[in-house]
């Protein structure tokens, strides 16, 4: 490990750089600073932590949607997350291929819209199942019909409406399609170079393989960054479990019945002394009747409680708790 400069050595060091005392080229290699290469013209908006939730959150959506999907079109679908990355919108868009089908959605309360982004393939093998066929060929490449355009609005809005599952841990959110493109260069939605969120996904259908994209603009997300740390969003899962097994075990707790007992006080007597008893006669005990006496829960010695009586009943009032460290077990 290379060893740390003091802020002395350190100045001491560029004192002499400036004064030509010593070159660059003379400084021992642990001692020269190195330098990561930055683009500023595409800023690192989202960390690593952000990234490897949203990672986590359509890890999760990738099962649900392929239950779903399975499920509307009675065919086995296969679909798993490939890669979450950042990069602006003007390379997300020339990645997509024209035409396909990009459907244009809010996620309140998120602001701004986002893209969910169909591939040909991956249409044409959908609409085929649903009329009859099966999904077997590769499809060339035309233009979408306005039945097609139909048939898929309504398969992609169950999958867009299945994204309320994935985020709930999260964030509670609601979906609302705006329209579908099948041109991505007239979608004009942001800038070029605006960062976005890059979500793939790969869906084995059919015997093929094509891909379906999420794509979410730091726009939308930028007031809500702190709940996509993960550190955070376990935390807080942890506590609101916590919470309710807590809860749930007091609740069942409240219900289980204990056995009480007030002892008034002690007393010895000789097995002559015992047999010999009458109704009338009094025993001497070990206690005061202006003393504390004590009451056993499960014959466990737990409070100091006073004898009286309770209207016609006799009672115990509870004045201490015997074993204070009793509180801390709760």
């Amino acid at each position: 490990m290379a060893e740390v400069l003091s802020q002395g050595e350190i100045d001491a060091l560029l004192s002499a750089l400036s004064s030509g005392e010593i070159e660059p080229d003379e400084l021992p290699e642990e001692e020269r600073q190195k330098v990561k290469p930055y683009d500023f013209r595409s800023p690192q908006k989202f960390s690593k932590d952000h990234i490897r939730t949203l990672e986590l959150i359509h890890d999760n959506y990738a099962r649900i949607i392929s239950n779903y999907l399975s499920a509307q079109i009675r065919t086995n679908v296969k679909i798993e997350i490939q890669s979450v990355e950042q990069i602006t919108y003007e390379e997300f868009i020339r990645s997509i291929p024209t035409p396909t089908i990009l459907t244009i959605f809010k996620m309140n309360p998120l602001e701004g819209s986002i893209l969910f982004e169909t591939n040909p393939q991956f249409v044409f093998q959908i609409i085929d199942i649903l009329l009859g066929g099966k999904a077997e060929e590769n499809y060339k490449t035309r233009e979408f019909t306005d039945i097609d355009k139909n048939i898929i609005t309504q398969i992609n809005k169950g999958l867009i409406d299945n994204l309320k599952l994935a985020w709930e841990d999260v964030l509670e959110i609601d979906t609302e399609i705006e329209g579908i493109e099948t041109n991505p260069a007239l979608n004009q939605t942001l800038a070029p170079k605006e960062p976005v969120a890059l979500v793939t996904f790969s869906v084995e259908l059919g015997g093929n393989s094509t891909f379906i994209n999420i794509c979410i603009p730091y726009l939308s997300i930028e007031k809500f960054l702190d709940k996509l740390v993960v550190q955070y969003w376990f935390q807080q899962n942890e506590e609101e479990i916590l919470t309710e097994s807590r809860q749930k075990l007091k609740n069942r707790l409240d219900v289980v019945d204990v056995s009480l007992g007030a002892v008034l006080g002690k007393s010895s007597l000789t097995v002559e002394d015992f047999l010999q008893l009458t109704i009338g006669d009094v025993i001497m005990l070990d206690n005061k009747y202006d003393n504390a006496i004590k009451i056993l829960v499960e014959n466990e010695e737990s409070f100091y409680a006073k004898p009286g009586i309770i209207g016609k009943n006799r009672g115990v009032k509870i004045l201490d708790i015997i074993d204070k460290e009793v509180q801390f077990y709760e």
